[in-house]
Order: C-alpha cells, then structure tokens, then sequence
C-alpha cells in the first residue's frame, strides 16, 4: 500500500518558511441561518432526501461563550458531509448580501447523472418549486433553485470524463492569471474614464442576472 508522504518537520524547513498545512480531506459542513428549523426540515429530509442526523440545543455559543439558545441541525450527504443550519428562535432567515447578485452565491450538490438531474427537477417543480434550468456549463449540467430560507441551490452531474477535467487544470493557474491582468486593465480604465468625467458601465444590479449567468 503507498503510504502518503509525512509533512515536513522544522528540520527540514528553511528559516522564516512556514509550516506545511495539514491536509484537508473534504467538507465536513456548511452552516447557514434558517428561518424554522421544522420547515427547512421538511424540505431538506422529505424533498431532498437528506436525513437528519444530528440536532444540537444550547443557550451559549461554545466559541465565544455569548447568550443566544439555538438549535444546530445537521442533513447528512452519502459521502459523510452535512448540510447544517442553525435556528435562533426568532423565525428570522439569513438576509441576502446587500452588493451581491442573487445568482452568485450558492451550495452545489452533485448527483450521478443527467437522467437524476431530471427526475430531481421533476420532483422539485411537483412540489411547487421554481427551477431553472438544464443548464449547460460545458463540464457539468446543472439545475437551480431556493430552498426555503433563500439560499441557492445547484444540483450538478459531470458531464466530461476526468481526463478533460485533468487538462483543464493543467492551465488553471495560467487562466486565473489572464483573468488577473484583465480586472486590473479594466478598474484602471474605469479609474482613468471617472477622472476625466466620462461615463461608463456598471455591474449588473444584485436582484438579477446578467445574460450567461450560472
């Protein structure tokens, strides 16, 4: 059996290097504000099909001892991870990033196949919720919808074989780098166009989405 190669010690270690990071293996979970914990419940179990596996009640923080009696639930994933929310009594959900649009951020699940992607999005729009989608990403097939705190979801498939994927990441550096040199060419013309009192274009609004947009 290859054995994974250990960390390096300090003796190995130039001086004013730092140490080299644990390994990371996976998510264990995302936590987010619910507004009921017995509604996000009924969706993430009974729609999903994510079991409830573990529930937390408390009246303290444990990281920073403040006053504030919650529940921690948690939606377990077959590979182990969880999707957790905590509910603070007060029938109050996460509010929307202020300066962001609505399809930015978001939680992709991953299920096997396209012919699953449309049996999820069948079941979904059953049950009254808005999808949208197929949509094509050229290496994944995704659908999108809210769950019931306001959170974006993504159910995704793969759709190209891991050799392209492999490929992909072989210029990865190379094109986060081009994108780089782009924003920087595009804030200084707007920097230099603001200065000299000519107007140009703004980003989309944070209550829609662009043309192109996941």
């Amino acid at each position: 059996m290859q054995q994974s190669s250990p960390l390096p010690t300090d003796a190995h270690r130039a001086p004013g290097t730092p140490a080299a990071m644990v390994p990371i293996h996976g998510l264990h979970h995302f936590a987010w504000r619910c507004r009921d914990s017995e509604e996000t419940r009924a969706f993430y179990e009974d729609l999903l099909g994510l079991p409830l596996v573990h529930v937390i009640k408390a009246d303290r923080v444990p990281s920073t001892g403040e006053y504030c009696p919650y529940v921690h639930i948690f939606f377990q994933m077959r590979d182990g991870s969880s999707i957790a929310f905590f509910d603070l009594g007060d029938d109050v959900a996460a509010l929307p990033s202020p300066n962001t649009p609505a399809w930015v951020n978001h939680i992709a699940l991953r299920v096997d196949t396209v012919d699953e992607l449309l049996a999820a999005k069948a079941r979904l729009e059953t049950a009254g919720v808005e999808v949208l989608g197929i949509t094509d990403h050229h290496i994944i097939h995704s659908i999108y919808f809210f769950d019931p705190n306001g959170i974006r979801l993504e159910l995704t498939t793969p759709t190209v074989s891991a050799d392209e994927m492999k490929a992909l990441a072989g210029h990865a550096h190379d094109d986060l780098a081009q994108w780089t040199q782009e924003k920087r060419a595009r804030r200084a013309a707007t920097s230099q166009a603001q200065g000299s009192g000519v107007a140009t274009a703004t980003a989309p609004a944070a209550a829609g989405a662009p043309d192109g947009a996941p």
